[in-house]
């Protein structure tokens, strides 16, 4: 009598631990495809990320980066670092508080985020190809949403790490 191959996930039914077996499968097919398109990003896919909340977060100062990202503050600071010495971002004074700096990006860096935006844009693209248009932004919209309420009850977790340890 022959056997079926199928698990019971693939079947449909849903098996205690198969979300973060899915999570991490999908983790892996995308840091692929992230990881080529961030080639040559300097500080690479952290460096995009910190770029990319400077442009579209307009963080008031260095620490709500880190906080936002979860990126230690001296980890940050070296980061940052890469990107003002690769023209990327400045930082200015603070206006409301001289002692703080804001992280702005220079127009090279906003050239810089536009270009490996679409880069990202297709990483994503073709990793979520299999979905309908629909089925990505229903993917797209819970995984956000299910991230942020995490982040929210957890501010000083660090994806990064958590990533790392999977």
């Amino acid at each position: 009598m022959a056997t079926n191959a199928l698990t019971p996930s693939e079947k449909g039914a849903a098996v205690p631990g198969d979300l973060v077996r899915h999570l991490g499968m999908i983790l892996r097919g995308f840091q692929t495809r992230f990881e080529t398109a961030m080639d040559g990003m300097p500080a690479g896919v952290r460096g995009y990320h910190i770029l990319s909340t400077v442009v579209h977060a307009n963080p008031p100062n260095q620490q709500a980066i880190g906080t936002h990202l979860g990126i230690d503050r001296t980890v940050l600071t070296y980061l940052i670092d890469t990107l003002v010495d690769a023209g990327l971002v400045e930082r200015v004074p603070d206006p409301v508080d001289r002692r703080a700096r804001k992280i702005v990006a220079t127009d090279v860096g906003a050239e810089v985020l536009a270009r490996y935006g679409e880069r990202v844009a297709a990483a994503e693209a073709d990793l979520l190809s299999v979905l309908s248009p629909q089925e990505a932004a229903t993917l797209t919209a819970l995984t956000g949403r299910l991230s942020m309420h995490i982040h929210r009850a957890h501010p000083g977790v660090n994806p990064c790490e958590a990533m790392d340890h999977l």
